[in-house]
């Protein structure tokens, strides 16, 4: 007879304030259920017909938009588990710069395709071994897919044709004239070794005012602001870069200067202004014609600059500052005083010109066969591409920046791999049969898991449909989509976005097509999200930091009554 030790009811393992979840229920399902929400939110916004979100972030700036990122970026998300799938589309976003929805859409999928079957009885290590089988078998098929790559001597037009259905996800319309100038910018500043392409060197410059057709690409830096001094055209000029203020220093602390005559009240300021001036013949005097400031410009001190002939430019976005420096190949100094000869930059053109109606200043290099360059000039050059965005609200400029940054995002992916495979929902749909089949091929507990990855990956297609034609719709068309990819060379069949037909259109024929590589990492990061959730068994969450609320009187203390 064996014995039984009494068990202590009320063990505490944990301080007052902890949240301890366990199991199944509690943990498990609980985190699906959070998932399945945030992908709920953007599911709606994916593909040429997805809707916008208005959100209006802690700072009360407003944003409408239908990018995943950015409504990720603004939304403060506080589930833990939520957590991982946003960090899961952060990533695809910094590696790849698109297809950050396709991971947030598919995780949340797979997750809500995995309930089912927790609540069956399959243990989660199950689900998780399946849908890893999955994801492998997926990566080997889809490099089998590919039917076109970026042909090697890039023109624009094979780069505009590439850019349209990453372009058309956001800015549906307009991808025509967004392609062409984002494939213009990218090809004036591509270096002799493509792989070696900075997204950086695409700059945009948003002017309100006038529409999208009025936009074009300038070649060089361009700021939306003309110089401060009278100056406003110079060639072949020699670059100086100061963050510091160009003005009189003033004192930290207040100080008290006791004048006993005229004299001395006639040269307590020409003291500064001979010091002022001083330095700025140093400057003028060491050969620069172009000061970048950073920060402010004095009253003083511009009178001396324009009687030096210098030009001055404010530049307020240390970002913008340090890609100038870059631009220009100049040092940024803290202090005002001549450059030495290696912190000093050097300009091609620096001039200002009128678009629609705004002036702004473009700094520019020239590059070899323009007429005036000169081999011999000063240092290496940068060569960057500003695209002026013309609309008619703030709003809808930066909507047009986010689709032109995941443009010039795809062709950074683009050169580095070539390869791409049918879009519009074709390759998802081709990748659902061939994992579908495999799983019917496998003995054991963990095939129930990968026919319901193969269930998710429908996702894609159903949800380009349901958001272009309605909800009724998707699942007719996602039928129509199976008979055909059942079909010899059924492949390039995916969703027709405008329904000209019966819903559905060979990608190939129509130029739809989506990078490989984004494709491959958007699957890989969501399957390791939702594995990542379901194999977390327990929530521990302690109490949060910080005293108890002072709690909120109603009136002044003072009063009697």
């Amino acid at each position: 007879m064996s014995l039984k030790v009494p068990k202590a009811n009320n063990i505490q393992l944990f301080k007052d304030g902890y949240k301890y979840l366990q199991g199944i229920d509690e943990a498990v399902l609980r985190n699906i259920q959070a998932v399945n929400e945030l992908s709920d939110l953007v599911r709606t916004s994916f593909g040429p017909n997805g809707r916008n979100k208005l959100l209006i972030n802690h700072l009360g700036r407003l944003f409408v938009t239908s990018d995943a990122a950015t409504i990720i970026r603004e939304v403060e998300v506080m589930h833990p588990a939520a957590k991982l799938l946003v960090m899961a589309s952060q990533a695809q976003e910094a590696e790849m710069g698109d297809a950050t929805n396709m991971v947030l859409i598919l995780a949340g999928e797979l997750l809500k395709k995995s309930e089912q079957l927790l609540i069956m009885g399959l243990h989660p290590s199950e689900v998780i071994k399946g849908y890893e089988l999955a994801c492998i078998k997926v990566q080997e098929e889809l490099e089998k897919l590919s039917v076109f790559s970026l042909p090697s001597p890039l023109t624009p037009s094979s780069l505009a044709s590439a850019l349209k259905p990453a372009i058309a996800s956001k800015q549906y319309g307009f991808e025509d004239p967004l392609a062409a100038l984002v494939a213009e910018a990218a090809l004036a500043v591509m270096p002799p070794n493509p792989k070696n392409f900075n997204v950086d060197n695409v700059r945009v410059v948003k002017i309100l005012g006038g529409s999208l057709s009025g936009s074009r690409v300038v070649q060089g830096m361009v700021f939306g602001r003309e110089p401060e001094s009278m100056v406003k055209k110079v060639t072949k000029a020699k670059v100086a870069v100061f963050t510091s203020a160009l003005d009189i220093a003033q004192t930290e602390t207040k100080g008290t200067v006791l004048l006993k005559n005229a004299d001395e009240m006639l040269n307590f300021t020409r003291g500064e202004e001979q010091h002022l001036e001083k330095i700025f013949k140093e400057i003028a005097d060491s050969g620069v014609k172009v000061i970048i400031a950073g920060s402010s410009v004095g009253e003083l001190a511009l009178h001396y600059l324009n009687r030096f002939n210098i030009v001055v430019l404010k530049v307020l976005s240390k970002f913008d500052l340090r890609r100038l420096c870059r631009v220009v190949n100049a040092t940024p100094l803290a202090r005002v005083g001549a450059p030495t000869p290696e912190e000093a930059g050097f300009i091609d053109v620096f001039e200002t010109v009128e678009i629609g109606g705004d002036r702004v200043t473009v700094l520019r290099q020239l590059s070899p066969g323009e007429p005036g360059f000169d081999p011999t000039s000063g240092g290496e050059k940068s060569r960057t591409a500003t695209i002026v965005l013309r609309g008619a609200t703030a709003n809808h400029l930066d909507d047009l920046e986010r689709a032109i940054d995941d443009g010039v995002n795809v062709i950074k992916a683009l050169l580095k791999d070539p390869r791409m495979v049918p879009g519009a929902g074709a390759t998802e749909m081709e990748l659902a049969k061939k994992v579908e089949n495999y799983g019917s091929s496998l003995k054991g507990l963990a095939q129930h898991a990968v026919k319901r990855y193969s269930e998710a990956l429908e996702v894609i297609p159903r949800q380009l449909a349901e958001n272009a034609l309605g909800g009724a719709v998707g699942n007719e068309i996602v039928s129509r989509l199976w008979a055909k990819h059942e079909e010899k060379g059924g492949e390039h069949w995916g969703v027709d976005v405008e329904a000209e037909t019966d819903g559905t259109l060979h990608s190939s024929e129509h130029q739809i097509y989506d990078s490989i590589a984004a494709k491959s990492w958007a699957i890989r990061l969501a399957t390791e999200a939702a594995v990542s959730v379901l194999s977390v068994d327990s929530i521990i969450m302690s109490k949060p930091a910080g005293g108890p609320k002072i709690p909120q009187q109603s009136g002044n203390w003072d009063e009697d009554d």
